[in-house]
C-alpha cells in the first residue's frame, strides 16, 4: 500500500449491453461508490468525452493554489476553501469498466474513443476474450481486466477498482510534491512510513492532500469534517519545542514535545486562527525506526468546509444507480 500525496473519491462508470447484468452489479457494488451505468456504448463514450475540460479546470485550480502559496498565501486555508467551493470534483469519473463482448462495438473499440479521458480502464472478458485482454493490458490500453467467469466476479471487480482508486494520480502527485522539501519527500517515500500513512488515511478520510509548508496531511472525512495530521521528524521536535516555549507553553509540556509524545498545533494555529488557544495532542510514530512523529488535530467547523458539501451529502444528492437504456 503506497501513500498518495493527493487522493479523493470520484465517479465510476460501467458499460455493458446486458441491463440485467448491470442491475446485478448495482446490487453488489459498495454503497459509498458513485456509479453511472450505461448499456449503450455511444452514450457512455459521449459522457466521458465531455469530461477532459473539467479535469483540466480542476488541475488548473489546484495549480493556482500552489502559485498563490509561492506568493506567500498559506496553503491550509486555501485547500479548505477549495474543498468548500468545488464540490463537483466528486463527479469526475475515476474508473471506467467496460464489457468486451458487445454487438455494436467491443469494449476495446469503445475505450479507444476515449483518448483524452484521463481515468483508469478495466475490461470485463469472457473466457474466449482473455488473450485479447492480456494483449491489451501489455500494450497499456487497459489498466486491469477481470474474467466474467470468475467464481467471485463481484469481489474480483471490486478489488480491481479499489486498487485503481488507491493508485496515485501522477499529475496531481506532481502538483503537490512541489510543496515538499527534498527531505520531506524522502521521508514519505520510505516504504514503512508510506504504508503507515496510507493505512491511517484510509481509516480517517475519503480525501486528503499532503503538503510541506507546514509538513503534514490535510484530510476530509465522508461527513465533510476536516482534520490536520501534523508530521515532525526528530530534529523538528526540538524546533517545535523552542517555538512552544516562546508561546508560553509550560515546561512539562515542552518535554512532552521534545520526546515526541505530544505535538503542538502552532503552525496550524498560525495558518487558521493565530489568536486561538494552543492545543497539545498525543503523538504516535510512523515507520519501524520511528523516523516520523504525527498527531491529529481536528479543525473547527467554523474554519473548515461546510459539512453539507461533504462527500456523503453530495452522494445522497446524486442519482447513484442509473442504467441508461
Amino acid at each position: 500500500m503506497n501513500f498518495s500525496l493527493f487522493h479523493r473519491p470520484g465517479t465510476l462508470v460501467f458499460l455493458d449491453d446486458d441491463p440485467d447484468y448491470l442491475e446485478m452489479l448495482a446490487l453488489v457494488l459498495p454503497r459509498h461508490w458513485h456509479v453511472k451505468l450505461f448499456t449503450r456504448p455511444n452514450e457512455c463514450i459521449n459522457y466521458l468525452q465531455q469530461e477532459p475540460p473539467f479535469w483540466e479546470a480542476d488541475a488548473w485550480n489546484q495549480q493556482q493554489l500552489i502559485e498563490q502559496w509561492r506568493g506567500g498565501r498559506p496553503l491550509i486555508p486555501q485547500i479548505l476553501d477549495y474543498w468548500s467551493k468545488y464540490t463537483e470534483r466528486y463527479a469526475l469519473a475515476r474508473v471506467c469498466v467496460v464489457d468486451y463482448s458487445m454487438p455494436s462495438m467491443n469494449g476495446l473499440e469503445a475505450l479507444s474513443e476515449l483518448v483524452e479521458w484521463p481515468g483508469s480502464r478495466v475490461l470485463l472478458t469472457g473466457q474466449a476474450d482473455e488473450q485479447i485482454a492480456v494483449g491489451a493490458f501489455n500494450r497499456g490500453l487497459i489498466d486491469q481486466f477481470v474474467p466474467k467467469q470468475s467464481a467471485d466476479i463481484a469481489g474480483r471487480l471490486i478489488a480491481a477498482v479499489e486498487h485503481l482508486l488507491a493508485t496515485p494520480n501522477a499529475r496531481h502527485a506532481q502538483t503537490w510534491r512541489a510543496t515538499l522539501r527534498p527531505d520531506q519527500n524522502a521521508l514519505l517515500r520510505i516504504p514503512s512510513i508510506s504504508r503507515d500513512l496510507a493505512a491511517f488515511a484510509a481509516r480517517q478520510w475519503v480525501e486528503h492532500m499532503a503538503i510541506g509548508d507546514p509538513f503534514g496531511v490535510l484530510g476530509l472525512d465522508a461527513s465533510g469534517h476536516a482534520s490536520w495530521l501534523q508530521l515532525e521528524n526528530r530534529a523538528g521536535l526540538l524546533a517545535l519545542a523552542e517555538l512552544a516555549e516562546l508561546e508560553g507553553v509550560p515546561p512539562a509540556s515542552l518535554e512532552e514535545i521534545r520526546q515526541g509524545r505530544s505535538l503542538a498545533n502552532l503552525e496550524l494555529r498560525q495558518a487558521l486562527a493565530p489568536k486561538s488557544p494552543i492545543e497539545l495532542v498525543g503523538a504516535f510514530t510512523l515507520g519501524p525506526d520511528q523516523e516520523l512523529v504525527g498527531a491529529l488535530f481536528n479543525i473547527p467547523g467554523s474554519l473548515g468546509p461546510d459539512p453539507a458539501n461533504g462527500f456523503s451529502n453530495w452522494l445522497a444528492r446524486q442519482e447513484t444507480r442509473r442504467v441508461s437504456m
